[in-house]
Protein backbone atom coordinates (compact mmCIF):
# COMPACT_ATOMS: atom_id res chain seq x y z
CA UNK A 1 0.00 0.00 0.00
CA UNK A 2 1.11 3.68 -0.97
CA UNK A 3 3.13 4.95 2.37
CA UNK A 4 2.79 1.87 3.99
CA UNK A 5 6.61 2.30 5.64
CA UNK A 6 6.22 6.35 6.52
CA UNK A 7 2.69 5.56 8.00
CA UNK A 8 3.77 2.98 10.23
CA UNK A 9 7.14 4.90 10.92
CA UNK A 10 4.93 7.92 11.81
CA UNK A 11 1.79 6.21 14.05
CA UNK A 12 4.68 4.90 16.15
CA UNK A 13 6.49 8.46 16.86
CA UNK A 14 3.28 10.46 17.43
CA UNK A 15 1.82 7.36 19.60
CA UNK A 16 4.60 7.92 21.91
CA UNK A 17 3.60 11.62 21.99
CA UNK A 18 -0.08 11.25 22.72
CA UNK A 19 0.98 9.17 25.60
CA UNK A 20 2.67 12.43 27.50
CA UNK A 21 0.36 14.77 29.22
CA UNK A 22 2.88 17.23 29.04
CA UNK A 23 5.80 17.97 26.15
CA UNK A 24 9.04 19.37 26.37
CA UNK A 25 11.20 20.96 24.55
CA UNK A 26 12.92 17.87 24.39
CA UNK A 27 10.45 16.08 23.33
CA UNK A 28 8.71 17.71 20.09
CA UNK A 29 13.29 17.59 19.46
CA UNK A 30 13.57 13.69 19.63
CA UNK A 31 10.53 13.52 17.65
CA UNK A 32 11.17 16.35 15.27
CA UNK A 33 14.74 13.72 14.75
CA UNK A 34 12.48 10.48 14.25
CA UNK A 35 10.40 11.94 11.75
CA UNK A 36 13.18 13.43 9.68
CA UNK A 37 14.56 9.65 9.52
CA UNK A 38 11.36 8.44 8.54
CA UNK A 39 11.38 10.72 5.35
CA UNK A 40 14.53 10.61 4.48
CA UNK A 41 14.18 6.79 4.50
CA UNK A 42 11.30 6.96 2.43
CA UNK A 43 12.79 8.66 -0.18
CA UNK A 44 11.74 12.01 0.41
CA UNK A 45 13.89 14.76 -1.09
CA UNK A 46 16.35 15.46 1.10
CA UNK A 47 15.38 19.89 1.18
CA UNK A 48 12.43 18.83 1.42
CA UNK A 49 13.05 16.90 4.76
CA UNK A 50 14.92 20.05 5.65
CA UNK A 51 12.46 22.60 5.12
CA UNK A 52 9.10 20.26 6.33
CA UNK A 53 10.91 19.18 9.77
CA UNK A 54 12.02 22.93 10.63
CA UNK A 55 8.60 23.95 9.62
CA UNK A 56 6.42 21.21 11.99
CA UNK A 57 9.39 22.22 14.73
CA UNK A 58 8.56 25.94 15.04
CA UNK A 59 4.82 25.50 15.32
CA UNK A 60 5.07 22.46 17.32
CA UNK A 61 6.89 24.69 19.86
CA UNK A 62 4.69 27.68 19.90
CA UNK A 63 3.30 28.47 22.75
CA UNK A 64 -0.20 27.24 21.91
CA UNK A 65 0.95 23.53 21.33
CA UNK A 66 2.85 23.57 24.67
CA UNK A 67 0.15 24.53 27.03
CA UNK A 68 -2.83 23.13 25.73
CA UNK A 69 -3.99 20.27 27.23
CA UNK A 70 -3.64 17.68 24.60
CA UNK A 71 -0.07 18.68 23.27
CA UNK A 72 0.61 15.26 21.63
CA UNK A 73 -2.74 15.63 18.88
CA UNK A 74 -1.69 19.52 18.67
CA UNK A 75 1.71 18.47 17.06
CA UNK A 76 -0.43 16.03 15.11
CA UNK A 77 -2.28 18.25 13.61
CA UNK A 78 0.46 20.55 12.41
CA UNK A 79 1.95 17.19 10.68
CA UNK A 80 -1.24 16.83 9.06
CA UNK A 81 -1.31 20.10 7.94
CA UNK A 82 2.27 20.81 6.58
CA UNK A 83 2.04 17.12 4.83
CA UNK A 84 -0.95 18.78 2.81
CA UNK A 85 0.69 21.84 2.20
CA UNK A 86 3.88 19.43 1.19
CA UNK A 87 1.67 18.31 -1.60
CA UNK A 88 0.07 21.13 -3.11
CA UNK A 89 -2.57 21.80 -0.25
CA UNK A 90 -5.97 21.45 -1.93
CA UNK A 91 -6.90 19.55 -5.06
CA UNK A 92 -5.61 20.80 -8.72
CA UNK A 93 -7.97 20.14 -11.18
CA UNK A 94 -7.65 19.90 -15.02
CA UNK A 95 -8.47 23.90 -16.37
CA UNK A 96 -10.46 23.68 -19.81
CA UNK A 97 -10.28 25.94 -22.77
CA UNK A 98 -12.86 28.48 -22.59
CA UNK A 99 -13.33 28.29 -26.19
CA UNK A 100 -14.93 24.56 -26.15
CA UNK A 101 -12.04 22.56 -27.05
CA UNK A 102 -9.29 21.06 -25.40
CA UNK A 103 -5.80 19.70 -25.93
CA UNK A 104 -4.03 17.83 -23.27
CA UNK A 105 -0.61 16.29 -24.13
CA UNK A 106 0.79 13.50 -21.94
CA UNK A 107 4.54 13.46 -21.71
CA UNK A 108 7.37 11.79 -19.88
CA UNK A 109 9.92 9.05 -19.76
CA UNK A 110 9.59 5.55 -21.18
CA UNK A 111 8.06 2.88 -18.98
CA UNK A 112 5.62 5.57 -16.81
CA UNK A 113 2.65 4.21 -18.01
CA UNK A 114 1.60 7.03 -20.47
CA UNK A 115 -0.24 4.78 -22.78
CA UNK A 116 -2.57 3.02 -20.19
CA UNK A 117 -2.89 6.09 -18.37
CA UNK A 118 -4.03 7.98 -21.65
CA UNK A 119 -6.89 5.73 -21.58
CA UNK A 120 -7.75 6.07 -18.10
CA UNK A 121 -7.56 10.02 -18.35
CA UNK A 122 -10.11 9.76 -20.96
CA UNK A 123 -12.48 7.06 -19.43
CA UNK A 124 -12.30 9.40 -16.46
CA UNK A 125 -13.29 12.54 -18.67
CA UNK A 126 -15.70 10.70 -20.16
CA UNK A 127 -18.01 9.65 -17.17
CA UNK A 128 -17.29 13.51 -15.85
CA UNK A 129 -19.21 14.11 -19.23
CA UNK A 130 -16.97 15.59 -21.86
CA UNK A 131 -16.51 13.80 -24.72
CA UNK A 132 -12.23 13.04 -25.81
CA UNK A 133 -10.87 11.42 -28.43
CA UNK A 134 -7.29 10.17 -28.31
CA UNK A 135 -4.05 10.47 -30.89
CA UNK A 136 -1.44 7.97 -31.15
CA UNK A 137 1.08 9.87 -31.27
CA UNK A 138 4.24 7.05 -30.51
CA UNK A 139 5.64 6.24 -33.59
CA UNK A 140 9.07 4.77 -32.06
CA UNK A 141 7.71 2.04 -29.49
CA UNK A 142 6.61 -1.44 -31.64
CA UNK A 143 2.74 -2.01 -31.53
CA UNK A 144 2.54 1.51 -29.11
CA UNK A 145 -0.56 2.55 -31.50
CA UNK A 146 -2.00 -0.54 -31.42
CA UNK A 147 -2.05 -0.81 -28.07
CA UNK A 148 -3.66 2.46 -27.44
CA UNK A 149 -6.19 1.43 -30.03
CA UNK A 150 -6.93 -1.84 -28.16
CA UNK A 151 -7.85 0.86 -24.83
CA UNK A 152 -9.62 3.01 -26.74
CA UNK A 153 -11.93 0.05 -27.81
CA UNK A 154 -12.16 -0.94 -24.16
CA UNK A 155 -13.10 2.23 -22.58
CA UNK A 156 -15.37 3.27 -25.84
CA UNK A 157 -13.13 5.94 -26.84
CA UNK A 158 -12.26 6.41 -30.62
CA UNK A 159 -8.52 6.79 -31.25
CA UNK A 160 -7.01 8.65 -33.89
CA UNK A 161 -3.81 6.64 -35.77
CA UNK A 162 -2.06 7.26 -39.12
CA UNK A 163 0.87 4.37 -40.01
CA UNK A 164 1.69 6.35 -42.64
CA UNK A 165 2.91 9.38 -41.18
CA UNK A 166 5.93 9.24 -39.18
CA UNK A 167 6.20 12.97 -37.70
CA UNK A 168 4.39 12.73 -34.18
CA UNK A 169 3.61 16.59 -34.83
CA UNK A 170 1.80 16.32 -38.14
CA UNK A 171 -0.05 13.48 -36.49
CA UNK A 172 -0.95 15.30 -33.73
CA UNK A 173 -2.01 18.53 -35.42
CA UNK A 174 -4.53 16.24 -38.17
CA UNK A 175 -5.63 14.69 -34.79
CA UNK A 176 -6.49 18.16 -33.36
CA UNK A 177 -8.30 19.18 -36.92
CA UNK A 178 -10.59 16.14 -37.25
CA UNK A 179 -11.56 15.99 -33.63
CA UNK A 180 -12.47 19.68 -33.69
CA UNK A 181 -14.25 18.85 -36.86
CA UNK A 182 -15.97 15.67 -35.52
CA UNK A 183 -17.57 17.07 -32.61
CA UNK A 184 -15.32 16.14 -29.43
CA UNK A 185 -14.66 19.12 -26.99
CA UNK A 186 -11.22 16.78 -25.62
CA UNK A 187 -7.62 15.36 -27.29
CA UNK A 188 -5.65 13.55 -25.42
CA UNK A 189 -2.30 13.30 -27.07
CA UNK A 190 -0.02 10.02 -26.23
CA UNK A 191 3.84 10.80 -26.62
CA UNK A 192 6.78 8.38 -27.10
CA UNK A 193 8.61 7.98 -23.57
CA UNK A 194 12.17 9.80 -23.69
CA UNK A 195 15.18 10.60 -21.43
CA UNK A 196 15.00 14.16 -20.85
CA UNK A 197 18.76 14.59 -21.59
CA UNK A 198 17.58 13.28 -25.40
CA UNK A 199 17.84 16.94 -27.03
CA UNK A 200 16.01 15.49 -30.17
CA UNK A 201 13.24 14.13 -28.54
CA UNK A 202 12.55 16.79 -26.39
CA UNK A 203 13.24 19.43 -29.04
CA UNK A 204 10.23 17.22 -30.71
CA UNK A 205 7.68 17.60 -28.12
CA UNK A 206 8.64 21.21 -27.67
CA UNK A 207 7.37 21.59 -31.40
CA UNK A 208 4.11 19.12 -30.81
CA UNK A 209 3.40 22.10 -28.00
CA UNK A 210 3.94 24.92 -30.68
CA UNK A 211 2.01 22.61 -33.13
CA UNK A 212 -1.06 22.08 -30.91
CA UNK A 213 -1.33 24.76 -28.49
CA UNK A 214 -1.86 22.21 -25.52
CA UNK A 215 -3.95 24.18 -22.88
CA UNK A 216 -2.22 21.25 -20.30
CA UNK A 217 1.18 19.56 -20.17
CA UNK A 218 0.57 16.61 -18.05
CA UNK A 219 3.84 14.88 -16.88
CA UNK A 220 3.47 11.17 -16.25
CA UNK A 221 6.21 9.68 -13.96
CA UNK A 222 6.38 6.40 -11.82
CA UNK A 223 6.14 6.59 -8.23
CA UNK A 224 8.23 3.67 -7.68
CA UNK A 225 10.90 5.36 -9.00
CA UNK A 226 11.78 7.51 -6.11
CA UNK A 227 13.40 10.56 -6.44
CA UNK A 228 14.10 10.06 -10.78
CA UNK A 229 10.66 10.77 -10.90
CA UNK A 230 11.35 14.30 -8.92
CA UNK A 231 14.54 14.61 -11.72
CA UNK A 232 12.70 14.02 -14.20
CA UNK A 233 10.08 16.26 -13.44
CA UNK A 234 12.24 18.92 -12.30
CA UNK A 235 13.90 18.61 -16.14
CA UNK A 236 10.74 18.10 -18.11
CA UNK A 237 9.23 21.42 -16.74
CA UNK A 238 12.70 23.34 -17.12
CA UNK A 239 12.44 22.18 -21.06
CA UNK A 240 8.72 22.19 -21.57
CA UNK A 241 7.00 23.96 -19.21
CA UNK A 242 4.47 21.28 -17.35
CA UNK A 243 0.83 22.07 -15.87
CA UNK A 244 0.74 19.24 -13.91
CA UNK A 245 1.69 15.98 -13.23
CA UNK A 246 0.43 12.05 -13.13
CA UNK A 247 1.79 9.65 -10.91
CA UNK A 248 1.39 6.29 -11.57
CA UNK A 249 1.83 2.99 -9.37
CA UNK A 250 1.32 5.05 -6.13
CA UNK A 251 -0.77 1.80 -4.78
CA UNK A 252 2.99 -0.40 -5.15
CA UNK A 253 5.24 2.39 -3.70
CA UNK A 254 5.33 1.58 0.06
CA UNK A 255 7.58 4.84 0.40
CA UNK A 256 6.11 7.49 -1.14
CA UNK A 257 9.38 10.08 -1.37
CA UNK A 258 8.04 11.03 -4.72
CA UNK A 259 4.63 11.80 -4.13
CA UNK A 260 6.33 13.88 -0.91
CA UNK A 261 8.58 15.87 -3.04
CA UNK A 262 7.29 16.61 -6.56
CA UNK A 263 5.52 19.73 -5.81
CA UNK A 264 7.90 21.21 -3.99
CA UNK A 265 10.67 20.87 -6.14
CA UNK A 266 9.00 21.26 -8.91
CA UNK A 267 6.13 23.50 -7.92
CA UNK A 268 3.60 22.02 -10.19
CA UNK A 269 0.56 19.69 -8.34
CA UNK A 270 0.09 16.37 -8.71
CA UNK A 271 -3.50 16.01 -10.42
CA UNK A 272 -4.08 12.54 -10.90
CA UNK A 273 -2.48 8.77 -9.31
CA UNK A 274 -2.69 5.56 -10.59
CA UNK A 275 -3.79 2.74 -8.75
CA UNK A 276 -4.42 0.01 -10.51
CA UNK A 277 -4.24 -2.08 -13.68
CA UNK A 278 -8.17 -1.40 -14.57
CA UNK A 279 -9.27 1.28 -16.79
CA UNK A 280 -11.40 3.17 -14.22
CA UNK A 281 -7.79 2.84 -11.91
CA UNK A 282 -6.96 6.50 -11.90
CA UNK A 283 -8.06 8.77 -8.76
CA UNK A 284 -7.86 12.44 -8.49
CA UNK A 285 -5.00 13.46 -5.89
CA UNK A 286 -6.29 15.13 -2.96
CA UNK A 287 -2.95 16.29 -0.61
CA UNK A 288 -5.43 16.45 2.42
CA UNK A 289 -7.24 13.23 2.30
CA UNK A 290 -3.68 12.25 1.80
CA UNK A 291 -1.69 13.02 4.49
CA UNK A 292 -4.91 11.84 6.96
CA UNK A 293 -4.38 8.35 5.30
CA UNK A 294 -0.56 8.90 5.82
CA UNK A 295 -0.91 9.36 9.76
CA UNK A 296 -3.31 6.58 10.19
CA UNK A 297 -6.83 8.85 10.17
CA UNK A 298 -8.19 7.44 6.95
CA UNK A 299 -9.86 9.11 4.14
CA UNK A 300 -13.92 8.74 5.08
CA UNK A 301 -14.41 10.87 1.86
CA UNK A 302 -12.86 8.93 -0.50
CA UNK A 303 -14.41 6.11 0.77
CA UNK A 304 -17.77 7.24 0.80
CA UNK A 305 -16.90 8.41 -3.13
CA UNK A 306 -16.49 5.04 -4.02
CA UNK A 307 -19.17 3.79 -2.25
CA UNK A 308 -21.85 6.19 -4.51
CA UNK A 309 -19.71 5.16 -7.77
CA UNK A 310 -20.23 1.85 -7.19
CA UNK A 311 -23.65 1.12 -6.07
CA UNK A 312 -26.36 1.92 -8.04
CA UNK A 313 -29.23 4.18 -7.00
CA UNK A 314 -31.86 2.06 -8.89
CA UNK A 315 -31.00 -1.33 -6.92
CA UNK A 316 -30.75 1.17 -3.80
CA UNK A 317 -34.33 1.88 -4.22
CA UNK A 318 -34.90 -1.73 -4.87
CA UNK A 319 -33.01 -3.24 -2.14
CA UNK A 320 -35.08 -0.53 0.32
CA UNK A 321 -38.17 -1.80 -0.73
CA UNK A 322 -37.25 -5.63 -0.36
CA UNK A 323 -35.61 -4.74 3.13
CA UNK A 324 -39.06 -3.03 3.97
CA UNK A 325 -40.92 -6.13 2.95
CA UNK A 326 -38.76 -8.74 4.54
CA UNK A 327 -37.54 -9.89 1.55
CA UNK A 328 -34.01 -9.58 1.78
CA UNK A 329 -32.78 -12.72 -0.24
CA UNK A 330 -29.42 -14.41 -0.17
CA UNK A 331 -29.33 -13.18 -3.70
CA UNK A 332 -28.82 -9.25 -2.14
CA UNK A 333 -26.57 -10.54 0.02
CA UNK A 334 -24.26 -11.78 -2.49
CA UNK A 335 -24.82 -8.01 -4.15
CA UNK A 336 -23.33 -6.48 -1.44
CA UNK A 337 -20.02 -8.56 -1.95
CA UNK A 338 -19.91 -7.18 -5.42
CA UNK A 339 -20.43 -3.82 -4.49
CA UNK A 340 -17.67 -3.98 -2.41
CA UNK A 341 -15.36 -5.71 -4.73
CA UNK A 342 -16.32 -2.90 -6.98
CA UNK A 343 -14.94 -0.66 -4.17
CA UNK A 344 -11.46 -1.94 -4.98
CA UNK A 345 -11.46 -4.93 -2.98
CA UNK A 346 -10.77 -5.22 1.13
CA UNK A 347 -7.67 -4.08 1.05
CA UNK A 348 -8.30 -0.80 -0.63
CA UNK A 349 -11.17 -0.30 1.79
CA UNK A 350 -9.16 -1.03 4.42
CA UNK A 351 -6.19 1.76 3.62
CA UNK A 352 -9.44 4.54 3.59
CA UNK A 353 -10.65 3.57 6.88
CA UNK A 354 -9.13 5.49 10.26
CA UNK A 355 -6.53 3.87 12.34
CA UNK A 356 -3.80 2.79 10.04
CA UNK A 357 -1.55 2.00 12.62
CA UNK A 358 -3.86 -1.58 13.24
CA UNK A 359 -4.38 -2.20 9.90
CA UNK A 360 -4.23 -5.72 9.15
CA UNK A 361 -1.48 -7.28 7.68
CA UNK A 362 -1.26 -9.21 3.67
CA UNK A 363 -1.96 -12.57 5.26
CA UNK A 364 -5.06 -11.31 7.04
CA UNK A 365 -5.97 -9.07 4.28
CA UNK A 366 -5.65 -12.33 1.92
CA UNK A 367 -7.81 -14.15 4.48
CA UNK A 368 -10.46 -11.62 3.89
CA UNK A 369 -10.20 -12.12 0.53
CA UNK A 370 -10.63 -15.72 0.56
CA UNK A 371 -13.66 -15.63 2.85
CA UNK A 372 -15.17 -13.35 0.40
CA UNK A 373 -14.59 -15.40 -2.61
CA UNK A 374 -15.31 -18.66 -0.29
CA UNK A 375 -19.19 -16.71 0.55
CA UNK A 376 -19.65 -16.04 -2.88
CA UNK A 377 -19.01 -20.29 -3.75
CA UNK A 378 -21.17 -21.46 -1.18
CA UNK A 379 -24.39 -19.02 -2.49
CA UNK A 380 -23.31 -19.87 -6.23
CA UNK A 381 -23.86 -23.81 -4.94
CA UNK A 382 -27.40 -22.97 -4.27
CA UNK A 383 -30.17 -23.20 -6.49
CA UNK A 384 -32.09 -19.74 -7.13
CA UNK A 385 -35.34 -20.96 -5.61
CA UNK A 386 -33.05 -21.64 -2.11
CA UNK A 387 -30.81 -18.21 -2.30
CA UNK A 388 -34.30 -16.32 -2.30
CA UNK A 389 -36.26 -18.96 -0.19
CA UNK A 390 -33.46 -19.86 2.30
CA UNK A 391 -35.95 -21.18 4.45
CA UNK A 392 -36.10 -24.64 2.76
CA UNK A 393 -31.70 -24.80 3.14
CA UNK A 394 -32.63 -27.97 5.40
CA UNK A 395 -29.26 -29.93 6.56
CA UNK A 396 -29.38 -32.38 3.18
CA UNK A 397 -29.61 -29.73 0.75
CA UNK A 398 -26.71 -27.55 3.58
CA UNK A 399 -24.16 -30.59 2.95
CA UNK A 400 -25.15 -30.65 -0.66
CA UNK A 401 -23.92 -27.15 -0.99
CA UNK A 402 -20.93 -27.46 0.87
CA UNK A 403 -19.59 -30.27 -1.57
CA UNK A 404 -20.47 -27.77 -4.70
CA UNK A 405 -18.62 -25.19 -2.91
CA UNK A 406 -15.78 -27.03 -1.88
CA UNK A 407 -16.52 -26.34 1.75
CA UNK A 408 -17.27 -27.50 5.54
CA UNK A 409 -21.39 -27.65 6.28
CA UNK A 410 -20.23 -25.85 9.16
CA UNK A 411 -18.97 -22.64 6.85
CA UNK A 412 -22.20 -22.72 5.18
CA UNK A 413 -23.89 -22.52 8.44
CA UNK A 414 -21.67 -19.92 9.59
CA UNK A 415 -22.87 -17.82 6.33
CA UNK A 416 -26.44 -18.75 6.57
CA UNK A 417 -25.94 -17.22 10.59
CA UNK A 418 -24.27 -14.09 8.88
CA UNK A 419 -26.76 -13.48 5.97
CA UNK A 420 -29.87 -13.81 8.86
CA UNK A 421 -28.14 -11.25 11.62
CA UNK A 422 -27.35 -8.87 8.27
CA UNK A 423 -31.29 -9.31 7.42
CA UNK A 424 -32.21 -8.38 11.08
CA UNK A 425 -29.91 -5.50 11.00
CA UNK A 426 -30.77 -3.84 7.38
CA UNK A 427 -34.47 -4.17 9.06
CA UNK A 428 -33.82 -2.16 11.51
CA UNK A 429 -32.47 0.43 9.31
CA UNK A 430 -34.66 0.50 6.56
CA UNK A 431 -36.29 3.50 7.80
CA UNK A 432 -33.30 5.27 6.18
CA UNK A 433 -32.74 6.80 2.76
CA UNK A 434 -31.43 5.30 -0.14
CA UNK A 435 -28.81 7.97 0.49
CA UNK A 436 -27.35 6.35 3.25
CA UNK A 437 -26.22 3.43 0.94
CA UNK A 438 -23.02 3.40 2.00
CA UNK A 439 -23.91 2.41 5.57
CA UNK A 440 -25.87 -0.25 4.43
CA UNK A 441 -23.50 -1.72 2.37
CA UNK A 442 -20.92 -3.27 5.57
CA UNK A 443 -23.86 -3.81 7.75
CA UNK A 444 -22.99 -7.52 8.67
CA UNK A 445 -19.25 -7.52 7.02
Amino acid sequence: MAFEGLSEKLNGIFKKLKGKGVLTEADIQEAMREVKLALLEADVHFKVVKEFVAAVKEKSLGEEVMNSLTPGQQVIKIVNDELAALMGGSNSKLTFSSSGFTTLLLVGLQGTGKTTTCAKLASHLKKNGKKPMMAACDVYRPAAIEQLEILGTSVEIPVYADREARDPVVIAQAARKIAEYKGFDTLIVDTAGRLHVDEDLMDELVRIRKAVKPHEILLVVDAMTGQDAVTAAQAFHERLGIDGIIMTKLDGDTRGGAALSVKSVTGKPIKFVGVGEKNDALEAFHPQRMASRILGMGDMMSLIEKAQESYDEEKSRELEKKIKKNQFTLEDFLDQFSQIRGMGGLAKIMDMLPGGGAKPDEEQLDKGEQEFRSMEAIIQSMTIEERRNPQLLNASRRKRIAAGAGVTVTRVNSLIKRYEETRKLMKQFSGGKPGKKARRMFQGF
